[in-house]
């Protein structure tokens, strides 16, 4: 390129956009499901018989979305979107998404047998790495862990993902182990993650118990568990995480938290006046000046995915977590459009809620939250041919992304 002025660099018109929320169940985990006839299982059902997708039991028994013979399925019909790579390849060139880094969808692998975790968690995240080295450029994944197995078996597994082509981090629920994330039992695996720069993303599964929502609660559909019962689980899981010092033990442990958090943006605060204030902590020698608090956290440890729907959710989660902590999410192929539309409002409304936050897109902050975020944790370095042109992601610092356009003979 040197000496040439047809080849040199000049601004990309359109900034990188990168999708850290979008899920995929593979074609060897669909089969894996089909298998099975306890929760989780993939099964049809009339009168329709259309294969649906029963991932954990119904919340509510009053609900009519438990019975086999009720015009709405139980769980979730599993449309092609779910498992077709094509699907989620046209969903990204019609919103114009430059990657994805994709996780499989909940329940992941929390069912399996101890003795078969390790094979199956194997097979599903070689199965995972194939599809996106089908677009090496676009697609990038978070492995699953075989978390029923020995930790032997997740600690080379861990080690496992980290030579594949495509892998940059892992998913976990927030049962983890069994017992939630404040396991003692889970401190050598998260040692492994931050050794091995592999952030967790965290995604809620469990929602909150059936009575919390009353006994008409199965008349909303599923408006309760899902705006308020993922986000509060999460709230719940990452707050036992961070109480029981996993932070401190292991500082270069980095979570990524789906739907922005839950609601730690707008209780970090509560949370600190309640350890301020909680006599068990002084008698316990933990109140100190030197004390790593929620909010260092928020900023050390935890990233905040986009999922939220809304410019208000979406300030709070920035002010508490920084601007370069929060990447761009979509939840696809979830929040799919009722009418059976090609244009997804979780991808329109949630990039809304970014413009909303940063007015005029020239904002530094706007492309940091879109896709300069991602780009700098995941490393991602793209090169994706369109026409006579290649367009480059060079690696780099979140403010500082370099992007130029090269010409295809350079």
């Amino acid at each position: 390129m040197a000496g040439s002025s047809a080849s040199a660099p000049r601004a990309l018109a359109r900034r990188l956009v990168v999708d850290v929320h979008t899920h995929l169940y593979p074609e060897a985990y669909v089969e894996l499901l089909k298998s099975r006839t306890e929760i989780p299982y993939i099964r049809r059902f009339p009168p329709s018989n259309q294969l649906c997708l029963c991932n954990r039991p119904p919340q509510n028994s009053n609900s009519s979305s438990t019975s086999t013979t009720s015009k709405t399925p139980p769980g979730r019909i599993l449309h092609p979107h779910y498992y077709d790579i094509s699907e989620k390849i046209a969903f990204m060139d019609h919103h114009k998404i430059d990657i994805s880094v994709i996780s499989l969808g909940n329940p992941w692998l929390d069912f399996l047998p101890s003795d078969t975790a390790g094979a199956t968690a194997k097979d599903i995240n070689d199965a995972t790495n194939t599809i996106c080295n089908q677009h090496p450029t676009r697609l990038f994944f978070f492995g699953a862990l075989p978390l029923s197995a020995p930790e032997p078996t997740i600690l080379a597994e861990i080690t496992r993902l980290k030579t594949t082509t495509q892998a940059r981090g892992i998913v976990m629920g927030t049962s983890s182990l069994g017992s939630g994330l404040d396991d003692p039992a889970l401190l050598p695996i998260f040692a492994a993650l931050a050794a091995s720069d592999m952030p967790i993303f965290l995604h809620p599964n469990y929602g909150l118990p059936g009575p919390v929502w009353g006994p008409r609660g199965s008349d909303y559909g599923q408006v309760l568990p899902l705006s308020l019962g993922f986000p509060m689980e999460t709230t719940i899981a990452v707050t036992r995480l961070f109480l029981s010092g996993a932070f401190d033990a292991v500082p270069g442990l980095q979570i990524i938290v789906a739907h922005s958090g839950g609601c730690l943006p707008f209780l970090a605060g509560r949370v600190e006046a309640c350890i301020e204030h909680d006599g068990k902590w002084e008698r316990d020698g933990k109140l100190v000046p030197e004390r790593k608090t929620l909010w260092d956290a928020l900023r050390r440890n935890i990233y905040l995915d986009g999922v939220i729907f809304d410019k208000v959710g979406l300030r709070t989660a920035i002010e508490a977590a920084g601007v370069d902590r929060v990447m761009f999410g979509t939840d696809h192929p979830f929040f799919a459009p009722l009418d059976g539309g090609k244009t997804f409002p979780a991808m329109t409304v949630n990039r809304d809620a970014v413009k909303g936050v940063f007015p005029g897109d020239e904002e530094e902050g706007y492309d940091l939250v879109m896709g300069g975020n991602a780009s700098h944790v995941f490393i991602l370095s793209v090169f994706r041919q369109t026409g006579p042109k290649m367009f480059r992601v060079g690696q780099g610092l979140p403010h500082a992304i370099a992007m130029t356009v090269l010409s295809a003979s350079s």
